[in-house]
């Protein structure tokens, strides 16, 4: 793969769409499973057609908590199985990623005499199951060295605690390296197209009908094996292939994030609370210079597409941060707040709380032949990739190839040190990894939209470079997605709106509505500033 390629032309995908009588997978949903299975399908030679009704990780795969990690807490539940298939795939994704994906130091405060043993021993049974893949040495620590670690936690009744390392990433990005690199081995992508029915024949799926929406044009592909991986939508994808289908297969849980300064968590430790006062976990991360605390696991009976948090969530977050932070954070200190929403698999009409719920994912098939995938979390994609198509093959539909993931590079992986920096610092064009010297070759390389810092965060190029090779349509698809503004700086990134207009009409002609994009982003982007 080199940074050479033209990268993603939707026109181009959209043409070969349309032209194919036929591929071997077509997969529903372009977030992080629906990636993994294109990328995974594609790699073995397989013909791919991927579609996504919204952009590319617009759902859950882009507001995560921004982790790659095992679990802690499925460890307490005693999911040692799925602690270590997590384990060892966040090693093979920091391996694979490692300008988007990085190690990252944690400490956990203990604020009674026995938190540090205590935590200590269940955080050394986690650095035990990674073996090999293990990221660095679980540490004791006394009073000092946790304030040494994050200086701004509250000292008082502090008893000491517990160093560890996990991963990090940049999601939104990491699923775009996951699309270039699946197209790059030939796969056909589209965003902003959703599936409109499935084609059967004798009771059976046989492809799939498609709308562009940019277009209005509808067409149909063939396809030897379906593969439904849309998540919290996973059962309106199912009542395509049988309207009468009833069953629920999903009871989604929104987690909750609100974005504050780096002033909050300076020192470059992300910050685990293990037990809150309600039995969850907060985290303070340090991510794109500024700091991430989170979430909440409140279950929910619907799935929109732009979920909202509740007034007891927010003061669920600021509580328990002011609870280990010397100076707390409040309502008018938070820069961007958002909402993910899990899509956890589990009986119809099971009662309780979501957090009981299983993280692992299910994967099942109904007597038309649609396989569908749901649950699971962004570390174990991959995995969950195979896994798809290993049941696709024990149905006939699949040939048996071998997959190749597990030592594929993806795309934009940098061949020098010299191209990586630390998640914890503000974004710039060292998140496009061996990219990097082709956004300089782009008109307004130089020309800063955002800068924090003193670092060039967003130019006039990298707006270009996300519409000609990363298929960004919207303006919400850049300052969301391609960049992420919307999601560290609600208000920066209004303001920025128009400017990302213009630019965008410069690149895709009189055919895009930049009015439209422009305020139907700056309305989303005060749902992000708006905080119950």
């Amino acid at each position: 793969m080199s940074s050479a390629d033209r990268g993603m032309s939707r026109d181009a995908h959209l043409g070969g769409m349309r032209q194919a009588a036929r591929v071997d997978v077509a997969v529903i949903g372009g977030g992080a499973t629906g990636l993994g299975i294109a990328l995974d399908a594609a790699a073995r030679g397989w013909r791919v057609a991927l579609f996504e009704a919204q952009d590319f990780a617009q759902g859950t795969s882009s507001r995560s908590t921004k982790l790659l990690h095992g679990g802690v807490r499925y460890l307490a539940q005693g999911h040692w199985p799925l602690v270590r298939e997590a384990l060892h795939e966040r090693a093979t994704a920091l391996a694979h990623a490692p300008h988007i994906a990085q190690p990252l130091p944690f400490v956990v405060p203990g604020y009674r005499w026995w938190h540090p043993a205590f935590y200590g021993l269940g955080l050394s049974l986690y650095s035990l199951l990674a073996g090999q893949h293990r990221l660095g040495r679980t540490r004791w620590l006394t009073a000092a060295q946790v304030r040494q670690c994050a200086p701004t936690l509250e000292p008082r009744g502090l008893c000491g605690g517990v160093s560890y390392w996990d991963g990090q990433f940049d999601d939104a990005r990491f699923a775009i390296a996951l699309a270039r690199t699946a197209a790059a081995h030939g796969a056909l992508l589209l965003n902003h197209c959703p599936v409109t029915a499935l084609m059967q024949h004798a009771g059976r799926v046989t492809g799939v009908t498609a709308k562009d929406s940019e277009s209005g044009l509808s067409f149909t592909l063939d396809a030897a094996c379906v593969i439904n991986a849309t998540g919290v939508w996973v059962d309106a994808v199912e009542r395509l292939a049988d309207p009468t289908q009833a069953q629920s297969h999903i009871r989604p849980s929104q987690g909750v994030h609100l974005v504050v300064d780096r002033d909050f968590l300076p020192a470059g430790h992300a910050v685990l609370v293990p037990r809150t006062r309600d039995g969850r976990v907060l985290f303070a991360i340090p991510w794109l210079g500024k700091t991430l605390l989170g979430t909440t696991d409140t279950p929910r009976s619907d799935a929109p597409l732009e979920p909202q948090a509740t007034t007891a969530e927010v003061d669920f977050i600021l509580g328990e941060a002011a609870q280990i932070l010397r100076a707390a954070p409040t309502r008018s200190d938070v820069r961007s707040i958002w909402v993910g929403l899990r899509p956890l698999v589990t009986a119809p009409h099971a009662q309780g709380a979501t957090a009981t719920l299983s993280r692992e994912h299910s994967i099942w098939s109904d007597a038309t032949g649609l396989i569908s995938i749901s649950g699971g979390k962004w570390t174990t994609y991959r995995a969950m990739a195979e896994d798809v198509i290993r049941h696709g093959q024990r149905q006939g539909l699949l040939p048996l190839h071998a997959g190749v993931t597990a030592t594929l590079p993806l795309w934009g992986c940098p061949g020098s040190a010299d191209l990586i920096r630390p998640l914890s610092d503000a974004p710039g064009a060292h998140s496009y990894g061996s990219d990097q010297q082709a956004l300089r070759q782009l008109p307004g390389a130089d020309v800063a939209l955002w800068k924090e810092d003193g670092q060039l965060c967003l130019s006039e190029a990298m707006v270009r470079h996300a519409v000609r090779a990363e298929m960004a349509r919207t303006v919400g698809d850049v300052l969301a997605r391609r960049c992420r503004l919307l999601f560290l700086d609600a208000r920066r990134a209004h303001d920025l709106a128009p400017r990302v207009g213009e630019l965008m009409t410069d690149e895709l002609g009189l055919g895009f509505d930049r009015e439209r994009s422009v305020t139907e982003f700056q309305t989303l982007a005060q749902h992000y500033l708006n905080v119950p």
